[in-house]
């Protein structure tokens, strides 16, 4: 073989190898089974519930913080049906609105919809943790591309939400958001 092909394989295999390590090792490899286990034990209907206060960054392609924002939500549940509010207010100024619509299942699956998710967002609450898939339409401003999203938040023994959102375009992530959550009454006691 020549060396010249012999260097393209092995470049290939390197890829192939990274790539492989991401999909199997990362955060796409999570399940939530993995976190069945976990205390405390995670509750839609109780802890996003309320008034939410929630603070993150965003983090581009390359991995650097290219955002960030504070959000104000609203929560409230009927049983199984869920209607979170959320208004989002980003470091440039600009205001986000969304309103997402939830059902949850008995067996711990979840349905979701907003006006800029196509179709609807499947997921399931598990232990400590939820995990949400979904496409997002952006925004016009921001393109109006279409993003393939996995949410998932975990539960803190405090009772704070720490939310990780990848978001893919053609399988390659374009952005990452990394927020906490936490209910506007919580009051904390220093230690």
């Amino acid at each position: 073989m020549e060396p010249f092909h012999l260097a393209l394989l092995g470049g290939f295999l390197i890829l192939l190898t990274g790539f492989a390590l991401r999909r199997f090792t990362g955060f796409l490899a999570q399940r939530p089974a993995h976190y069945a286990a976990g205390e405390p034990q995670f509750d839609l209907r109780t802890h996003l519930n309320g008034d939410i206060l929630c603070s993150g960054v965003i983090y581009g392609p390359t991995g650097r913080v290219t955002s960030s924002f504070k959000g104000d939500f609203r929560a409230d549940w009927q049983g199984n049906t869920g209607v979170m509010t959320e208004r989002f207010v980003y470091d440039t100024g600009t205001i986000q609105n969304r309103e997402w619509h939830l059902r949850l299942g008995n067996d711990g699956r979840i349905k979701a919809t907003a006006p800029d998710v196509i179709g609807h967002g499947t997921g399931v609450q598990l232990g400590s943790a939820v995990q949400l898939k979904y496409r997002l339409r952006l925004p016009e401003t921001a393109g109006s591309h279409v993003l393939d999203v996995v949410d998932w938040m975990y539960l803190t023994p405090g009772g704070e939400i720490v939310n990780r959102s990848q978001f893919r375009k053609l399988g390659i992530k374009v952005a990452e958001l990394v927020a906490v959550m936490r209910p506007a009454n919580l009051d904390r006691e220093p230690e």
